[in-house]
């Protein structure tokens, strides 16, 4: 063979040595890259698992059984709550049979708070050249510094929490201990139940039952009976210690000066229910306390401020992994007065188990001096109430008549015993008659037919522009700081008959007794202010511009309601400590009963006090109301 066919048979072998060269690197780069994918894979699938708090939904592999993986993850992380997590994978860096990543865990903690840190991850390939991930055996996975039967648990903090306020700026409400009574339902027993039930007054058998039901289902939750302050607790304690199985740990809490003192208005504090914290938007987590009714309730996000969560591990409690301090609250200013407070509810306990209400305001300013109901707990009659103001408002029909000029205190109206308009026949609420008083008399003496004579004169309008210029219905209750106060609904009439009964407080007419203590406060200072009850945070759009009235027609109103104490349905009241009292009696009808029930009221004013008082089936305004109302003042008067 010449040389050029050696050089080519050379040539030859060394195109085919480079092209079996060339596969050879093609298939490893190859198996290289897909080795990579399978990492990344079993990485993002972890991380997809973690996310999802399953691995399964994931077909995430271990080198561990999945189930036992999964176990742990529960266990390690469930004290973290059930926020969202989210678990982003790192570049993932291979070598051989083992690819190593970073991930970035970011945990959503109670009250949206969110908490981030890295882990390693590895990845491992198996015999059958699948790829898992490889989990450390001394310690934990779940967090770099966890060990590995370390639990992670996060606790929320809770800063100082602000405090209601009186006009002085004296706490309403300060911290006071507490003593939650609670049955044990691993150490109770029957025994132990039916004697707790005669020591806190609860029906018989009723917590034997609740034992029962929860040691059947095996909860080991102490089950709620009862919270007593300091000395109900003290007055208590002896028969309590001696149960086995009942539990009182103390706390803190905000406290009124008596357990139903301003309530309920100003509130209650205590754990918060199911749909609290899902209502709650993320603030509160099953085992808070917060405000749970009135005031404390609805101002709880400024009152409890901003909560904070510290992450721990169990195994080092005192070493938090992450903080994030708390807020502090800020107080809520009313203007409340306590001592005015304090005189209307005791004057409320002569009502006895009729429920009733009194409300104070201050004639120079129009703020809230006292709202005091009767029982304390339930419903806020004095503020959020809704009823017939009957003959109390006819203070407000006196003034739309002598600002039309369609009759003065002089002018000779009849009071027969019944009157009939369009069909419809009025009486009096004693049946009787006066013959033909003046208008001055019919005031006095509430004379309803009087008053159903003269609506005729009215317009359809009038009473309802004359009630809110006295301040009933005129829009405060969106200003007052109260949730659900109403400010009293004054219809424009519709009808002989409509107008005939708003003019004695009857048909559509609505008040709260607020409402009519705004409308005495209105006639003692001559103009209308809008009553304020919480003043910081300031209520939006609250414009406390006084709005003149009548000043002519406000002098003989305030003479007309003279004359009711004077000589009137509201003698009682002459001679009240603290001077003079103006004022109007009402006896409101309701229901469909023959004859109906009543409301009793008494509305007035004594020098700068205006108050309104309501006693739900009193017989009559003069009767029942007119004497809580001296009660009261003549209480007051001895606490200045």
């Amino acid at each position: 063979m010449d040389r050029r066919g050696v050089v080519g048979a050379v040539a030859a072998v060394a195109v085919v040595a480079a092209g079996g060269a060339g596969v050879w690197w093609w298939r490893h780069d190859q198996a290289e890259q897909e080795a990579d994918r399978a990492a990344r894979a079993e990485v993002t699938a972890y991380a997809s698992g973690w996310s999802q708090r399953s691995f399964a939904k994931t077909g995430t592999d271990f080198t561990s059984p999945t189930a036992t993986v999964q176990a742990d993850f529960t266990r390690a992380t469930s004290g973290l709550g059930s926020g969202p997590v989210t678990v982003a994978p790192g570049a993932v860096r291979r070598t051989g049979d083992r690819a190593t990543s970073t991930l970035r865990v970011t945990w959503t903690l109670p009250g949206g708070v969110p908490w981030s840190y890295d882990v390693p991850v590895t990845v491992a390939k198996r015999d059958g050249g699948s790829w898992a991930v490889s989990l450390p055996t001394g310690s934990s996975p779940w967090h770099p510094t966890l060990k590995k039967s370390d639990r992670l648990i996060a606790s929320r903090t809770w800063g100082t929490r602000g405090d209601l306020l009186d006009r002085s700026g004296t706490a309403l409400m300060p911290l006071g201990k507490v003593y939650p009574v609670q049955l044990d339902p691993g150490r109770a027993t029957a025994e132990t139940a039916r004697a707790l039930e005669k020591i806190v007054d609860e029906p018989s058998g009723s917590l034997v039952a609740k034992l029962a039901a929860a040691q059947k289902a095996g909860s080991k939750a102490p089950i709620p009976v009862i919270t007593y302050r300091q000395s109900d607790f003290d007055a208590r304690r002896d028969k309590l210690d001696a149960l086995k199985g009942v539990v009182y740990p103390a706390r803190e809490q905000p406290l009124g000066r008596t357990r139903t003192f301003g309530q309920p208005l100003l509130g209650s504090f205590g754990p918060v229910s199911a749909e609290k914290v899902a209502a709650g938007k993320g603030r509160y987590t099953a085992g808070d306390y917060a405000g749970t009714s009135g005031l404390q309730g609805q101002y709880d996000a400024t009152l409890g401020g901003t909560p904070g969560v510290t992450v721990t591990s169990s195994g080092a409690p005192d070493t938090p992994l992450f903080q994030k301090a708390a807020v502090d609250g800020k107080d809520v200013k009313t203007t409340l007065d306590p001592t005015v407070q304090a005189a209307a509810e005791k004057a409320l306990t002569g009502t006895k188990d009729v429920p009733s209400a009194l409300v104070a305001v201050d004639v120079k300013t129009g703020d809230v001096l006292a709202s005091a109901n009767s029982p304390e707990l339930g419903l806020d009659r004095a503020i959020t109430g809704r009823y017939p103001p009957g003959s109390s408002f006819k203070v407000a029909t006196t003034y739309a008549l002598l600002t039309g000029k369609k009759v003065t205190p002089g002018t000779t109206v009849t009071c027969p015993k019944t009157f009939v308009v369009d069909g419809r026949s009025y009486k009096n609420f004693e049946g009787e008659e006066l013959g033909t008083p003046n208008f001055a008399d019919d005031f006095a003496h509430s004379c309803n037919t009087a008053f159903v004579q003269l609506s005729s004169r009215l317009g359809d309008g009038d009473m309802a522009a004359a009630g809110k210029a006295l301040g009933i219905g005129a829009g405060w209750a969106k200003t007052l700081g109260v949730a659900g106060a109403f400010d009293g609904s004054i219809p424009t009439n519709n009808g002989k008959t409509d107008k005939a009964s708003a003019s004695i407080g009857q048909g559509r007419n609505l008040v709260s007794p607020l409402a009519l203590a705004v409308m005495a406060g209105s006639v003692a200072r001559g103009a209308y202010v809008p009553p304020a009850l919480v003043t910081d945070p300031d209520p939006a759009g609250a414009d406390r511009s006084p709005q003149q009235l009548d000043a002519g027609v406000v002098d003989q109103l305030r003479t007309l309601m003279g004359r009711v104490v004077s000589d009137g349905t509201a003698t009682v009241l002459r001679g009240t400590p603290g001077g003079t009292v103006r004022g109007k009696t009402g006896t409101a009808e309701f229901g469909t009963e023959n004859p109906p029930r009543t409301h009793a009221w008494f509305i007035g004013y004594q020098g700068d006090l205006a108050f309104a008082v309501l006693v739900e089936e009193g017989r009559s305004g003069g009767a029942v109301a007119a004497p809580v109302a001296k009660a009261f003042l003549t209480d007051l008067a001895s606490r200045q």
